[in-house]
């Protein structure tokens, strides 16, 4: 295959995919048209594949007739790498730089944004009840998954992965023997109601949704990894938005607001874990 063969190639190939993006958009609202494209195709090509098709247009085509390949590929499509305590000394420094002004406030309102499967989610409800804050705390997590905030809610996790998390919570300064925050049973372990009792799970699409609250605190960790340049300034505007003045958004530890026009309206408290504050 010649040059000029191949730029064809990648020429129809690219035109598929966005034609299918697209599609997906405008036939079930979810709007990926603005994500880093190498990760999109590595997603489609795999459910072409996995529906046994030859080409993208094919998947297109049933995309739009067929419900379940929709969900199939939303389930591919979205990204759902986590684990608790992930990133330890972020969650400790977030305790040593955070917390202390956080216990100045009368009520503090915090927004996980993309919280997939909830493990962050309780880690940070574990790390405000250790330190006196669960109570007056109100917590939104939310994803644009349904399918994942359900396993959220649950607060059930695989028992093969507890020695992992145990070493993540006592690297992020934990203060009590992990085990006291779950129930084993069988190969899952359930984690105790009252972590989940100011806990508020809902779908909220960063895309194409809008600001709902003031918030204290906003983490949103390993979200915009996946988006290009013009999505990733979007949610920027939208969480300093939602952030009250002097309010803390948490980014991961690939993530920065340099570059962005928000940058100066921030302080930075941590520039290793990625703890900002907004000035103004």
């Amino acid at each position: 295959m010649n040059k000029q063969q191949l730029n064809e190639v990648e020429e129809r190939e690219r035109i598929e995919i966005e034609l299918l993006l697209e599609a997906l958009y405008r036939m079930y609202g979810y709007d990926f048209r603005n994500y880093a494209f190498s990760s999109v195709r590595r997603r489609v090509w795999h459910r072409v594949h996995s529906e046994r098709l030859a080409t993208i247009t094919a998947l297109a085509e049933r995309v739009l007739h067929d419900r379940s390949c929709m969900e199939r590929l939303l389930a591919d499509m979205t990204i759902h790498v986590t684990e608790m305590f992930r990133d330890p000394d972020a969650f400790r420094s977030f305790r040593e730089k955070v917390v202390p002004m956080l216990k100045t406030y009368p009520f503090i309102r915090v927004w996980h944004a993309g919280c997939s499967t909830g493990e962050e989610v309780y880690s940070m409800a574990i790390l405000l009840h250790e330190e006196g804050l669960l109570e007056k705390t109100r917590i939104y997590a939310t994803d644009t998954n349904a399918d994942v905030l359900d396993q959220a809610k649950k607060g059930v996790f695989p028992l093969e992965r507890m020695q992992l998390y145990t070493r993540n919570y006592m690297e992020a300064g934990g203060t009590q023997s992990f085990s006291h925050y779950y129930t084993a049973r069988y190969d899952s372990v359930i984690f105790q109601s009252f972590l989940k009792s100011n806990i508020v799970f809902g779908q909220h699409n960063l895309v194409t949704d809008g600001s709902f609250n003031e918030f204290n605190v906003i983490f949103c960790r390993n979200v915009m990894i996946y988006f290009n340049k013009s999505l990733q300034d979007h949610v920027h505007g939208l969480l300093y938005d939602s952030l009250s003045t002097f309010g803390i958004l948490a980014l991961g530890t690939k993530e920065s607001i340099n570059f962005t026009k928000h940058a100066d309206k921030y302080e930075e408290l941590d520039t290793t874990n990625r703890l900002y504050r907004k000035i103004r």
